[in-house]
Order: structure tokens, then C-alpha cells, then sequence
């Protein structure tokens, strides 16, 4: 059991990120991983020139790497912005832009897991409207996702480093999960459950994963405090992924933690263990 018996993958939004995109694929293949994730890569992109999509697919090709996650287009990430979805005007034009095109990029590549960051309240906006606005995109979005095979992902973030995002427990992510299930009858969209950040807003972890296991669709983990590597801090993440396996989880665990240098954070897993099995 623990870390060697789980299906991880590298966040190369997050890992790397000292390198050019294109080579980042390479660096977590050299390093023994065969899947990684991706948030949206083209921040002032939501509709990148063809060319650029085929680079990187291709990158991922030449590497031997499996994308298993990809963001949709999300603004300024890393940045001020937590997503588009529920912003009015231009950014929520700009996500719904995006979709078919993430969607495609997926489908090119068999990615199987479409993340939607719901995006922050803005000053001025009634909250209804804006997740009015979340409920019709997400609905779109999850319409798509399915048409390619792919699950839509409803992630919770931190308050402390998100104070404006509304989705800052498991409880409100999965509301929202369900009512775009409710609204499409696809049943494709899931939880994104990010230990780091149910962690971060002192939830009940276990009892996280033993009552939304089953709606999961993936898992992220970095250590608190810090956001570093596993075994940095003080959170039991190996139990908590025995925890997961034990409720039925056999997806993915991304690895969305920060490192100076991410080779040599991952001294933590056994090198036989990081190919995705």
C-alpha cells in the first residue's frame, strides 16, 4: 500500500516550470513519470494557433507522456485569477471560446479529465448572477467533455490563498457537481479533490474522502504548510491515499506541489513507482 501502489502524474503548470513548455514533457519522462497534467498553457490564449496546440502535442508524443488533466482556460493562472467561468463579459466569452478547443485538444492527445476553475466574485456583481452565469457555462462545458469521452472537474481552492473564490470547501464544489449533473443528465461532471487545499481550509480530510469518494474524478496533493513535496509538512498523505484507494478511487494523483529543483523533490517516491500503471 501507500505511494507505490497509486497512479500519479506531474503538474507541469506547477513542476519544471524552470524549462520552455515544450521540454517540460522530456524533464518528467527523464525523471520516470509517464503521465502529467497541464493547466491551460496559453494564458492570454483561449484559442492558441493550431500550430502551437500540434507543438505540444507532439512534445507530449516524443516524450512518451500521457496527458490525464488539462484546465480549461482559466486567465491569469499563476496569478490574480482563479478561472472564467463565473465572471461576466469577456472572460466568461473567453472560457466558452476555449471549450471546443480544450475539448479537441483532449480528444487529440486522450486526455480524459477537463478541470473548470470556477473563477472569483467580482465586486459590484450579485453572486446569483454569477453563478448563474457558472451553471450555463459548466453546462457547455460539460457537453462538450462528454462528446470526447471526457469527465468535467469542479475544484476546491484555499481561502486563505484565494479569498475570493467561492468554492473554499468540499461541500460547495460538490454542490455545483451535482447541479450540472442535474442540469445536463450526463452525470460527468466530478470532484477535483486537492488535499492541499481542503487541508488549507482545515476540513476534515478523512471525512472528505469517505463521503465524496465516489464523485471524485481526481486527486491533487502537495504538502502544508508550504505547498512543497510530500513528507515537507506535516499532512499524512500516504495514509490519506490508502484512505482513497480503500473508498474506491483509482484515478489519478497529480502532483501539484512547488520545488526548486523537481527532480530532486521526488526523492520521496520509489523511481519504480512513478510510471503510471
Amino acid at each position: 500500500m501507500g505511494y507505490t501502489d497509486q497512479r500519479f502524474d506531474v503538474n507541469l503548470s506547477i513542476l519544471f516550470t524552470e524549462l520552455p513548455l515544450l521540454e517540460r514533457p522530456a524533464a518528467a519522462a527523464a525523471a520516470g513519470f509517464t503521465a502529467v497534467e497541464l493547466w491551460w498553457p496559453w494564458i492570454d490564449a483561449p484559442t492558441p494557433a493550431q500550430e502551437e496546440l500540434d507543438a505540444l502535442k507532439q512534445a507530449l508524443e516524443d516524450a512518451g507522456t500521457q496527458l490525464v488533466g488539462l484546465n480549461f482556460y482559466a486567465g491569469q493562472l499563476p496569478g490574480p485569477d482563479r478561472g472564467a467561468v463565473s465572471v461576466p463579459g469577456e472572460e466568461s466569452d473567453r472560457f466558452r471560446a476555449n471549450i471546443e478547443v480544450a475539448a479537441e485538444f483532449a480528444a487529440s492527445v486522450g486526455c480524459r479529465a477537463l478541470n473548470a476553475l470556477y473563477g472569483n466574485r467580482v465586486e459590484g456583481v450579485d453572486p446569483a448572477v454569477q453563478d448563474e452565469l457558472a451553471l450555463e457555462n459548466l453546462v457547455i462545458a460539460a457537453r462538450a467533455a462528454d462528446r470526447v469521452g471526457a469527465i468535467l472537474l469542479i475544484e476546491t481552492l484555499n481561502k486563505p490563498e484565494s479569498p475570493l473564490y467561492p468554492l473554499v470547501s468540499a461541500p460547495s464544489a460538490i454542490e455545483v457537481v451535482d447541479k450540472v449533473n442535474e442540469a445536463t443528465g450526463l452525470g460527468n461532471a466530478k470532484f477535483l479533490l486537492d488535499l492541499y487545499h481542503l487541508a488549507m481550509n482545515d476540513e476534515d480530510l478523512s471525512e472528505v474522502i469517505e463521503k465524496y469518494a465516489a464523485k471524485t474524478g481526481h486527486v491533487q496533493i502537495a504538502d502544508k504548510p508550504g505547498r512543497g513535496a510530500p513528507g515537507t509538512g506535516e499532512l499524512p498523505l500516504e495514509d490519506l491515499l490508502d484512505q482513497l484507494r480503500k473508498a474506491g478511487y483509482q484515478g489519478f494523483v497529480g502532483l501539484e506541489y512547488k520545488a526548486a529543483d523537481a527532480t530532486a523533490s521526488f526523492g520521496w517516491l520509489p523511481a519504480e513507482a512513478r510510471a503510471a500503471q
